[in-house]
């Protein structure tokens, strides 16, 4: 039985790199070097042939929102935690290939060991929603928190979708890094930290606003009322400090571009168009997508939810499109519906093309290596206090 997914129309907005620059990216870079045509008719013949030249020394991590046509070289797939687990699981792997984005690969830098080298196809393959974090806005919201009698009384709690830097900061803090499938637990055991959920105690939780306030709010029972939104670019985040000094959980102002995009108007559409249809979300999404939804989970979530889905069930599903296409695909027997109705790619991820993906192979081939991704041994040592941490709390899953 073929697939019935029906392609969402491009959107204008978007804007998928191959070697042009964008000055605007996170990191504004090109691709060093001879970047190979996308018309290249060889290029698959090429890649296998690097890998295979390559043998056991390289180990290609492919992100469930990558490409089809990198997915298909990757030995393993997966969320950005998962994936850096598996590499640091393969310390015979000489080099590990990250198709992801740059975040994923700093992971993966810190978890493996210093003999493996860590490349990201793509230097500008960045995170919007880890930038809207840097570490010297969290210093200074830290610093107000201080001012306004409230640190010592607050735990950092980062999301994985978050630079080194970030992850540091909660390793010299007391904080904590979660996924979206622990984040419940990692926010219990952050205000076990400072007298418990029913306590006074606080948390800061970036720089996903979203699953953060979801977590807090649908899991541990706290109010709208007990969340306060942090805006970097105003005093105090844009509160009074007795709103700081009231609140619960301090939300860093920061989204997911792709996650963000969808609305309530979305889901109300989809059960129009499909009466009794199951709407599944990531909790990246908005509260208010999140609270129309039948399912909310991390992207392994969803994908165990539709591989037990039974047959002829219909599912529309609001996260990243090349997963959802690549559902759809896998699930001809169930009907797989796009939560929006133009293209919301990961942008940024896919700056991970095959040209890209080529080129880095056939440089490690010819014995150089490329965009190596290397997190220096201060910010290694404290962000794996906070990996550690997270690492100790029961029910571990992947972003």
């Amino acid at each position: 039985m073929e697939t019935t997914f029906t392609e969402p129309s491009q959107s204008p907005a978007l804007l998928l790199l191959g070697n042009r620059r964008d000055p605007l990216s996170e990191r504004g870079v090109d691709c060093p070097g001879g970047l190979p045509d996308a018309s290249d008719p060889d290029l698959v013949e090429r890649a296998r042939a690097a890998k295979e030249a390559l043998g056991n020394r390289v180990f290609i991590l492919g992100h469930h929102y990558q490409r089809d046509e990198v997915i298909q070289f990757a030995d393993v797939t997966g969320d950005s935690f998962k994936l850096a687990q598996k590499a640091a699981a393969r310390p015979e792997a000489e080099f590990i290939v990250f198709c992801g984005v740059h975040f994923m690969a700093e992971s993966a830098d810190i978890l493996t060991t210093d003999a493996q080298q860590v490349v990201l196809p793509d230097m500008a393959a960045g995170c919007s929603m880890a930038d809207m974090a840097n570490i010297n806005q969290v210093e200074d919201a830290w610093e107000q928190l201080a001012e306004a009698g409230v640190a010592d009384s607050t735990v950092p709690v980062t999301y994985m979708n978050s630079t080194a830097a970030i992850k540091a900061f909660c390793g010299r803090h007391e904080g904590v890094v979660c996924t979206s499938s622990n984040a419940e637990v990692a926010l219990r055991w952050a205000y076990d930290q400072v007298g418990g959920i029913n306590g006074d105690g606080k948390v800061l939780f970036f720089p996903d606003q979203h699953l953060g306030r979801n977590t807090a709010v649908l899991k541990l029972g706290m109010s709208l009322d007990d969340c306060v939104v942090y805006d970097p670019r105003k005093p105090f985040g844009g509160n009074t400090i007795e709103e700081l000094r009231a609140a619960r959980i301090i939300l860093w102002k920061g989204h997911c571009s792709v996650h963000g995009r969808f609305r309530k108007e979305n889901v109300d559409a989809a059960r129009e168009k499909v009466p009794g249809i199951n709407v599944i979300v990531h909790p990246e999404c908005s509260h208010e997508v999140v609270n129309a939804a039948d399912y909310v989970g991390s992207t392994e979530y969803i994908i165990k939810a539709l591989d037990e889905a039974e047959p002829g069930s219909s599912w529309v599903i609001g996260t990243e499109l090349n997963l959802v296409r690549r559902l759809a695909n896998a699930h001809p027997d169930k009907e797989v519906l796009f939560l929006e109705d133009t293209v919301c790619f990961c942008s940024t991820m896919n700056r991970i093309d095959l040209p890209h993906l080529v080129w880095a192979l056939e440089t490690l081939v010819a014995g150089e290596v490329p965009n190596q991704i290397v997190v220096d041994a201060q910010t290694q040592a404290e962000a794996k206090v906070a990996l550690d941490r997270m690492l100790a709390l029961p029910g571990i899953g992947a972003k």
